[in-house]
């Protein structure tokens, strides 16, 4: 990785807490930037953004754009509320979006139902795509809240930028976790949430999910364009860019949270990326 032109040896790439390198704590941060038609950008440098933590502006010391190992999980909810052409819709998107990922990206397959099944262990996507996809028929209740903490565990530890995809009607039913609660540990794990919504409207916590890690909730009313849209996601997830950043004064060593805002100087454009994270 490149600091201002020169190589950086011990930078963990993908690690979203403050890591150490070279004596330094540094705040790693994936941007996504997209223009007015939500078309990912490229070719944008360090000097087109901007970041600031918990209100002060901080210097860009790692800059690099283009594509980094991706792991990502894809969560098919499998209840009886998605049963029929909802759930079909779910899989044949799914199958669209791993085919547009890079053949070497990691994919790893669950099924939600009234307990969370992997599907397929992590694999190449270029392998994924034979995911069994006949063995995700409708069965059980959806807690959802507690399947989507259990996927972000799953992804959690993987190497590279982490992602979680989520195909649901939304419904949680009997969940043990709170909604707050399932928000607050989507903030705290460095995983982009993608959820998507196969219902009539987009449950709010779809959208919060996606906010504060950086992801982006889609909701698409035409079943038609679902395929297209989650192909447009997994282009998305190809142009991403990595931001590093040293806290003033050793701001990472203090414990609880941290804000962070990035911006990007170009007008008509929008950056999505994490809002904070913990310090140690």
């Amino acid at each position: 990785m490149l600091l201002e032109g020169l190589i950086v040896p011990l930078f963990a790439v993908g690690l979203g807490a403050p890591q150490f390198a070279s004596g330094v704590d540094l705040v790693e941060v994936y941007a996504t930037v997209t223009d007015a038609r939500g078309e990912p950008v490229a070719g944008l440098t360090a000097a087109d953004f901007e970041v600031s933590e918990d209100g002060v502006a901080e210097r860009i010391t790692v800059f690099a754009p283009g594509e980094f190992p991706l792991s990502v999980v894809v969560a098919i909810d499998r209840s009886f509320s998605m049963s029929g052409e909802r759930l079909a819709l779910a899989k044949r998107a799914a199958v669209a979006f791993i085919q547009a990922l890079r053949d070497e990206d990691e994919v790893t397959v669950v099924a939600i139902g009234s307990e969370i099944e992997t599907v397929t262990p992590p694999t190449p996507a270029r392998d994924a795509v034979r995911t069994p996809w006949e063995v995700i028929g409708p069965w059980g209740t959806t807690p959802l809240y507690d399947a989507t903490v259990k996927a972000i565990d799953l992804v959690h530890g993987r190497r590279g930028r982490r992602a979680l995809l989520l195909l649901s009607d939304g419904d949680d039913r009997g969940s043990d976790t709170k909604a707050a609660d399932l928000i607050d540990l989507a903030r705290r794990s460095d995983v982009l949430v993608y959820p998507v919504a196969l219902a009539k409207h987009r449950p709010p916590i779809f959208a919060e999910l996606a906010g504060v890690t950086g992801g982006r909730s889609l909701f698409v009313t035409d079943p038609k364009r679902l395929d297209d849209a989650l192909v447009g996601l997994a282009r998305e997830l190809r142009v991403q860019y990595l931001i590093g950043y040293a806290p003033a004064e050793n701001a990472g060593r203090r414990p609880g949270w941290h804000a962070i805002d990035v911006r990007v100087h170009r007008p008509n454009l929008r950056v999505r990326a994490r809002d904070g994270y913990v310090g140690r």
